[in-house]
């Protein structure tokens, strides 16, 4: 009788023991940590630290808001696999992959173009203002410059200023001469130096998921832009 209470007793210590760790690692679960400045986007940490951009501590932010995020897988296909890195308008220093999380609008261009740039501007500003207010936190527009030798972080800067693409949801990037010929052949885009200032290059512009992978493209300068906003709109919310 003794040996069967002892038994039992032990069963339940056993479950109880258990039970708790399991709600302590449920718990832990329950907290990621974030820069408060977002710089890498709405990238999320699994331990406490500081911003390897803006060196801020990281904060935690409940794992239930960014399940979204955290389930985006990256596949063969995705650009979050090339792993050059990108200056942008505001001076950092970033991969593709900090752009995760977001649906992504791109182009490339370069800020001293008089010709097709200025309209292919002008289409990405259209595609913007004709999102949904409350859909445009998930979108970030990226401008890949093809003149990464003119085009500095302070060059990008002015130029979005100039164009009014200076809000958040606007991104300007700079790489180096190879990493821009690299992500130019993922996107398809042809481009060629003809003059010291000028460049001919294709007009596309292309939307990924979240994920990274191309999931349309707009080619032309000045098309009816109707199926890629219902593009974007549709992948946002997907």
């Amino acid at each position: 009788m003794k040996n069967i209470k002892y038994i039992i007793l032990l069963v339940v210590t056993i479950f109880t023991i258990t039970s708790c760790n399991n709600n302590n690692v449920a718990n832990k679960k329950e907290l990621v940590y974030q820069c408060p400045m977002k710089c890498a986007g709405e990238k999320t940490f699994s331990s406490k630290g500081s911003c390897t951009i803006c060196k801020m501590d990281l904060k935690p932010v409940s794992n239930k808001a960014n399940n979204k995020i955290e389930a985006t897988e990256i596949s063969d296909s995705s650009i979050f696999n090339l792993t050059s890195k990108w200056n942008t308008e505001e001076g950092k220093t970033i991969q593709l992959k900090d752009l995760k999380g977001k649906t992504l609008v791109m182009v490339m261009i370069y800020t001293t173009c008089k010709a097709a740039c200025p309209r292919l501007v002008a289409d990405m500003r259209n595609i913007e203002k004709k999102i949904p207010e409350d859909l445009l936190n998930e979108i970030n527009f990226v401008l890949v410059s093809i003149d990464p030798e003119t085009d500095t972080p302070k060059r990008l800067k002015e130029f979005a200023i100039e164009n009014f693409m200076d809000d958040e949801q606007w991104t300007f990037l700079q790489g180096t001469e190879s990493s821009v010929r690299e992500f130019a052949n993922v996107l398809a885009v042809k481009y060629k130096q003809i003059s010291p200032m000028d460049f001919s290059h294709s007009n596309i512009i292309s939307v990924f998921n979240p994920s990274g992978e191309m999931v349309h493209q707009q080619e032309g300068l000045g098309v009816d832009n109707k199926e890629t906003i219902s593009k974007i709109i549709e992948t946002v919310k997907n």
